[in-house]
């Protein structure tokens, strides 16, 4: 016997129910009395009207049916971001060191690296001075009173806070005379090494310095053979 033929029309939808708007009556006739615009809400609701939700164990996580709580994918940005907020909010992550307001120096046959380990705190702060609000020649006073009573109580390292001198027409003038009493004064033979403070501690606006407990002799201040 032969096999039945296939039909040569195909019809996908012949299963499905016909949904049809309320205000069609069962022949499919719209009554005269009803509107013709029917709100394209109407039509939404009506075609949703059997529509079962998709269970949560079948969502996909960051998919646009999401449920809300749900943690959302990471930004591939995010790092950068919150690298961000914490340098502007204290700082974070700002190395003074990279910047040109950075100053560093040791004294004589020390080796570079003590001023770095003094910029990175190796060294506990035991006394500082702020002078600020001081012209040059009373910032002199202090920081010479200063350094003299570190040095006779027994103190190593320490922290002169001189500002930045944003607000000078040229170079910082504070700082720059800081710079000059410690590398090329007097007080150069007390001095180990010295650095631009973290910013915790003033960043570019300070200055660590770590003094000795006896000064630098002429014997000292050979330079070391090679």
């Amino acid at each position: 016997m032969k096999s039945p033929k296939p039909p040569l029309t195909f019809r996908p939808f012949l299963g499905l129910r016909c949904v049809r708007p309320r205000h069609e009556d069962k022949a499919g006739a719209r009554p005269q009395t009803q509107k013709e615009d029917i709100s394209e809400q109407d039509l939404l609701r009506e075609a949703m009207s059997d529509v079962k939700p998709m269970p949560e164990s079948n969502l996909i996580p960051g998919s646009a049916g999401r449920r809300e709580g749900t943690r959302p994918l990471p930004h591939p940005d995010g790092d950068a971001v919150n690298s961000l907020k914490l340098l502007v909010a204290g700082g974070e992550g700002f190395v003074i060191s990279d910047t040109p307001e950075y100053i560093e120096g040791t004294g004589h046959n020390i080796h570079p690296e003590i001023a770095g380990r003094l910029h990175r705190g190796d060294f506990s702060i035991q006394d500082y001075i702020d002078l600020h609000g001081l012209n040059v020649e009373g910032a002199r006073e202090a920081f010479d009173s200063f350094l003299h009573n570190s040095i006779r109580s027994g103190k190593r390292a320490i922290l002169v806070i001189h500002g930045r001198g944003l607000s000078s027409p040229g170079d910082p003038v504070l700082k720059s005379r800081v710079h000059e009493w410690i590398s090329r004064g007097s007080w150069r033979k007390w001095i180990i090494a010295f650095s631009s403070a973290r910013l915790c501690d003033g960043g570019a606006g300070a200055t660590y310095i770590l003094l000795r407990s006896r000064p630098a002799t002429k014997r000292m201040r050979r330079p070391r053979k090679v």
